[in-house]
């Protein structure tokens, strides 16, 4: 019997893959758990179709992280933050204030993407922060924290 995964089995497949597996394993559990479809013809013919159409996506969306990336690593983006008068932050840098200031600049990525290299920043400086734009595509860019 041959079912569609509709989400990750351990020790059988994953999501979107067409399996091949006993009819009872099918029927009485893959199917009543919502873990699959049975792979019908026309089943088949439509998950072949989103497939498709997932690709496309996937590449369009590539490209676009692909371009993001290249206009990120040219900026700088600048963070001023309270500071006493030997460079030390009151507090720190954290990921909400760098997404703010790339909004600032033009960028709209989610701080949950972010990712600042040598946590957490306690001074005045140059520092470098990671963007999870798609898998893959993970631009490294400059960041400079000044005090008010």
């Amino acid at each position: 019997m041959e079912v569609i995964l509709k989400k990750n089995v351990d020790k059988l497949g994953y999501a979107n893959e067409v399996v091949t597996v006993k009819p009872g394993y099918g029927r009485n559990f893959l199917i009543p758990q919502g873990y699959g479809i049975l792979a019908t013809a026309s089943a088949k013919k439509a998950h072949a179709e989103i497939m498709k159409q997932k690709a496309h996506k996937e590449t369009k969306m590539l490209a676009e992280a692909q371009e993001i990336a290249a206009k990120l690593e040219a900026v700088t983006v600048t963070i001023s933050t309270k500071a006493g008068e030997n460079g030390k932050i009151f507090g720190s840098v954290n990921t909400v204030q760098l997404s703010e200031a790339l909004k600032k600049v033009g960028f709209d990525i989610d701080r949950k993407s972010l990712k600042i290299k040598d946590e957490p920043i306690k001074e005045v400086g140059t520092f470098e922060a990671e963007a999870n734009l798609h898998k893959g595509v993970k631009p490294v860019f400059k960041f400079e924290v000044i005090g008010e």
